[in-house]
């Protein structure tokens, strides 16, 4: 495997960006089959207060891909809920638009939807399901594990509490009128019953661990994804909101992204 550390500038953010992606090595004989061949690629999500070096740092995912013919990549999002700020980034757009464009310009990574996927845990889980039911025509499979899949319930965790003030202050520069969050193009639950009555849909892919603070939320979610016709595999099992679980899972994940 190729390990890469990048630095590149975003025009929608107005700065230099940070990321690591995997990419597979391929060998002598088969870059003289294929010297034009493509690779399938995951974007896996951080979550809140880590940055592009979580998942390489906390679980084996490197070892996990090998063999599978798969390109990881790993951007820092800052603490944006992968959305496009009210006072702040567009990072949705940099990640959905500009980020692929750019890397697909350098790197030999197929532009095709039916090998695009996205994942990630906790606040990205909650960004990997949000990129793929707002634009099912960019993705074919996203997996969400112990995300924030209820943003209804994020935004409004424990609102009269003065030890929270940080955290809602994050929520309305994100967010802006924490209000009308739900029913909006901000809530899952809107987005996955209008990707629902379309053609083209993801398949997804949902973990949570019954002890971890999001597992009412997830369950919400499960059930009302259930009522719809999407293809979702749920999973869950003793676990909370740790790494020991989300390196466990995302095996999971791998095995059921649509690699053959």
């Amino acid at each position: 495997m190729i390990l890469n550390q990048v630095n590149l500038f975003s025009d929608n953010l107005g700065l230099r960006c940070s990321l690591n992606i995997i990419l597979p090595q391929r060998t002598i004989s088969e870059r003289r089959k294929s010297s034009k061949a493509r690779f399938r690629t995951l974007y896996l999500l951080h979550g809140h207060s880590d940055d592009h070096t979580a998942w390489q740092r906390w679980t084996s995912v490197e070892r996990y891909v090998e063999g599978l013919n798969l390109a990881v990549v790993m951007p820092a999002a800052h603490n944006s809920c992968y959305t496009d700020m009210v006072n702040g980034s567009k990072y949705f757009t940099y990640l959905t638009e500009e980020l692929p464009a750019l890397l697909r310009d350098i790197l030999p990574l197929s532009p095709e939807r039916e090998d695009t996927f996205v994942a990630g845990l906790s606040m990205g889980g909650y960004g990997a399901f949000k990129m793929a039911l707002s634009r099912p025509d960019l993705y074919a499979a996203a997996a969400s594990l112990s995300g924030g899949v209820n943003i209804a319930e994020v935004v409004e965790e424990h609102p009269n509490d003065p030890g929270n003030a940080a955290w809602l202050q994050t929520m309305r520069g994100i967010f802006g009128d924490l209000a009308r969050v739900p029913g909006s193009r901000h809530d899952l639950f809107v987005l996955a019953e209008e990707v629902s009555r379309t053609k083209v849909k993801p398949r997804l892919f949902q973990y949570c661990g019954t002890e971890d603070f999001t597992y009412p939320g997830n369950i919400r979610f499960r059930d009302f994804a259930r009522t719809l016709p999407l293809d979702l595999t749920y999973t869950e099992g003793p676990g909370d909101h740790t790494w020991k679980y989300w390196d466990e899972t995302i095996q999971q994940v791998l095995k059921w992204l649509p690699l053959q």
